[in-house]
């Protein structure tokens, strides 16, 4: 226990049997969630939250609560816009781009602070030696959530199959939590996973969000995911596909293409694996450049500088 920290129960809370690994329970619906919270909430001067659903709350209710709202990703298909997000009593970036973006959507700039990457200070994280008994190169892929950004319901399923196929690669499969809420036949597939060779497959854990794969991976392979900002911190081979043939070239959300070579065909995903590490020299420039721009400080102060907010809402 950390002295001056007291964990309390939500009210609604209930105690499930077999999560004790730390797998992520089911997770009731979350507006009636927030409303159960709401009379707690009234008695509570200082909310912080990493998620936007919660701020429909101060932008609904004319609370006194304070609420800071933290972004819990990075990268160019960020979020920015949405009216909600400026209830908030500071909105909490992790780069001076972020903040920027916000500021040009309407957010005033007293609001909008930049405190450098947080995730980046974490360290208690799950290392490859672990997940495989070999040391063959470890692919990730992570699969976006939202169908019109995501390679899932076109080629998730062959992507998969044609690299343990292959047999030269271990593969960690972690979508983004959320694609099992629009994929729910992703529990199926990930269970005729179970027990096989080189491939790690998880919905659930906290390693999904902890950092954990995207330190582990030799090469990360997806979509949109904004998890690639945060594998370059160590700048390695990336492969983007574009299952849905997207005009990328010409729209900034997926500026990300830039640090790796994008697919185009199913056929071309192997051959794009193999050449990835001898075409990485060509792209490193790119991926350093572009976490600074996009993460701004990952020297681990973030946390201390996010925490000095949090105090000062508390002391006014």
């Amino acid at each position: 226990m950390l002295p001056g920290v007291r964990i309390r129960r939500a009210p609604g809370f209930r105690t499930l049997a077999g999560y004790d690994d730390g797998r992520n329970p089911p997770v009731p619906a979350k507006l009636p969630t927030l409303l159960r919270l709401l009379p707690h909430l009234l008695r509570t001067p200082v909310v912080v939250c990493a998620e936007q659903t919660s701020l429909w709350l101060p932008a609904m209710v004319p609370l006194r609560t304070r609420f800071i709202d933290t972004f819990h990703g990075a990268g160019s298909m960020m979020a920015r816009g949405h009216w909600r997000r400026r209830a908030g009593w500071r909105t909490l970036v992790a780069a001076e781009r972020d903040r920027q973006a916000l500021i040009a959507g309407g957010d005033a700039p007293e609001r909008v602070v930049t405190t450098g990457y947080v995730k980046a200070a974490f360290r208690q994280r799950t290392p490859a030696t672990r997940l495989f008994a070999d040391t063959k190169p470890v692919i990730l892929y992570t699969p976006h959530w939202q169908a019109h950004r995501s390679s899932w319901w076109t080629w998730g399923p062959a992507v998969v199959e044609r690299i343990r196929a292959d047999g030269r690669y271990n593969l960690i499969f972690a979508p983004h939590q959320r694609l099992v809420e629009r994929a729910p036949e992703l529990r199926a597939f990930v269970a005729g996973l179970a027990g096989a060779a080189g491939v790690h497959a998880d919905l659930d854990s906290f390693a999904m969000v902890d950092g954990s794969y995207t330190a582990a991976a030799d090469l990360y392979l997806g979509d949109t995911s904004s998890q690639v900002v945060e594998y370059m911190m160590r700048p390695r081979p990336c492969v983007f596909l574009n299952a849905l043939g997207a005009a990328w070239r010409s729209d900034a959300s997926y500026a990300m293409w830039e640090a790796g070579d994008v697919v185009e065909s199913l056929d071309a995903l192997i051959p794009a694996i193999d050449r990835a590490p001898i075409r990485h020299g060509d792209y490193e420039a790119f991926q350093r450049a572009f976490v600074q721009t996009a993460l701004g400080d990952v020297s681990g102060l973030a946390p201390a500088r996010a925490a000095a907010i949090v105090i000062e809402a508390l002391r006014r």
